[in-house]
């Protein structure tokens, strides 16, 4: 779209160069570019490479998030009377149902590629730094960056814009695809590894909200795990001993799994094992989208959800305990969380539980909540069912309103509160069940290693663990951290049917590039089936 703006802004402008007496074109016209002549400061650069990943990239309900969780069988927004319709956006994804014109898709086709573009100007030998920041230290967060953004674009899109930054303003980016992408991608994560710090563990916090030797350690195994995906072959022993060993590196860094108890205080403002990075993003919308109306907001009286997202019946069926109740002592396992009821709702947790919460909801006083007047009133009991049809009474609107199970890792009344600004992005169980994967398809038996993750997790033991357990235990432990398209889609199961939703075309597990790009950049080819 900027390069039309460009020549319609040049076709304006030539009349009145023919109205001028001097028709010398002089190097400093604004229309002649030399070439790119570096960024004066590097560290500002970077600050701002960092604020729009921490801003824009999964720090909202939309956008990669949603294309990530929301086209999957984790969560689907129902259209709740006037309340989430969005001209159908919404279902669109999780129904695989959606065109180039999606805005979900531009937006984060665009953010993504802004992030590429930044970070390579940052890595420019031109580019300098006036702070007091090491620069080799800089440029390689800006190669992270840079990896972390190609990554999903070609993960999602199968096509990497590049741009060299050195020719004019004019030339139009090539376009990465295959080994040649991926081949880029790790260049940038080899050189972040070897000028990266190493940050442990128990290094603190604040150390792990900038790219990291084992952040960029983790995204090494992340893309040497989807390789396959991404060139359509089988997966390679050489790629999955990549994964082994990276994640050996992040474990030589202190890095491990929360002790039992803990799960939910990975994702609380505070130091731990398990975070490897973390960006200084609100974690309101990962919060609200899904809590009801009714439901408490931190020091107020009236309710603060905004009543959207839900997890599918069958998710949640995926967790040990009760399939129509999950209130404290139901045996179900620690990832599943819990529903406070009339007897552990307080003023500290507002009544509102972590996990998945279905059933009855309280007050932090004790009390049945209510869903709102205008529906009836009616209790709030989260039923395991979601459907999507014409509703014609009060008694339907009820029905409709307090549809599905809700699911919560970031608790709105911890420190912080619900407007705190820490989002995990990479943590070590992720690593932990890479490397048990990796050596899966390498040919080992990985019951014992994924059996000591679900005894910390309070879970029973497998008798044996295959494909579908893989993928089972990656949905139970990362969900709601925007890895399940990409799950789904490795182990062959994101086109199948699932509520809401019908089987579909292998085209769909990429998506369809915005049309506005296609057609300022014909290096692009529309995805097939778009």
């Amino acid at each position: 779209m900027k390069k039309i703006y460009k020549y319609i802004s040049l076709s304006l402008l030539v009349p009145m160069a023919f109205s001028c007496t001097d028709l010398e074109i002089e190097p400093t016209d604004s229309l002649i570019t030399e070439g790119f002549a570096g960024v004066a400061n590097v560290e500002g650069e970077v600050a701002n490479i960092r604020n729009i990943i921490s801003t824009n990239q999964l720090a909202n309900q939309g956008g990669l998030f949603a294309l990530n969780e929301v086209s999957s069988d984790e969560y689907v927004v129902p259209t709740r009377g006037t309340d989430w319709g969005d001209n159908g956006a919404w279902l669109s994804i999780h129904r695989q149902s959606w065109n180039a014109e999606l805005g979900d898709i531009i937006n984060s086709w665009q953010q993504l590629n802004s992030v590429t573009i930044n970070a390579t100007r940052t890595i420019s030998d031109k580019s300098v730094n006036t702070d007091s920041g090491d620069i080799t230290e800089l440029k390689a967060q800006a190669r992270f960056y840079r990896a972390w953004a190609m990554h999903w674009i070609l993960d999602m899109w199968r096509q990497v814009p590049y741009r060299n930054v050195d020719l004019p303003n004019s030339a139009i980016p090539e376009v990465l695809t295959g080994q040649v992408a991926l081949d880029s991608i790790v260049a940038d994560l080899n050189v972040a590894i070897r000028d990266l710090p190493v940050v442990t563990s128990g290094d603190g916090i604040e150390k792990k909200s900038s790219p990291t030797k084992a952040a960029a350690n983790l995204l090494l195994a992340k893309v040497h795990l989807n390789k396959h995906v991404y060139l359509e072959t089988d997966p390679q022993p050489a790629d999955m001993q990549v994964v082994v060993d990276a994640v050996n590196d992040i474990e030589a860094d202190g890095y491990t799994l929360a002790a039992p108890g803990d799960f939910f205080d990975i994702f609380r403002p505070s130091n731990d094992v398990e975070t490897i990075w973390w960006t200084p993003s609100d974690a309101g919308p990962m919060i609200w989208h899904t809590l009801h109306y009714s439901q408490n907001f931190p020091g107020a009286n009236d309710g603060g959800g905004w009543n959207g997202f839900t997890t599918l019946a069958e998710f949640y069926d995926l967790f040990e305990g009760p399939a129509d109740t999950n209130y404290p002592g139901d045996g179900q396992e620690e990832r599943r969380g819990m529903v406070h009821d009339a007897s552990t709702a307080n003023a500290e947790n507002l009544g509102i539980g972590l996990g998945f919460l279905i059933n009855q909801q309280y007050e932090q006083d004790g009390t049945p909540l209510n869903a709102r007047d205008n529906v009836g009133g009616v209790p709030l009991v989260f039923t395991r069912e979601v459907e999507q049809a014409e509703y014609t009474s009060p008694a339907d609107d009820a029905l409709l309103e307090t549809a599905g199970i809700r699911m919560l890792k970031y608790h709105p009344n911890e420190e912080g509160g619900d407007r705190r600004n820490h989002l995990v992005r990479y943590r070590f169980a992720d690593a932990y069940l890479m490397r048990a994967e990796a050596m899966y398809r390498m040919g080992s038996d990985v019951t014992s290693i994924i059996n000591e993750l679900r005894t910390i997790r309070g879970a029973s033991e497998l008798a044996t663990v295959t494909e579908t357990e893989l993928l089972a235990e990656r949905g139970r432990e990362l969900y709601q951290e925007a890895t399940r398209r990409q799950d789904l889609i490795r182990f062959d199961q994101y086109l199948r049917a699932w509520n809401l939703k019908e089987a579909g075309d292998p085209h769909l597990k990429i998506f369809p590039i915005p049309n506005s790009d296609i057609l300022a950049n014909p290096n692009l080819v529309q995805n097939s089936g778009y």
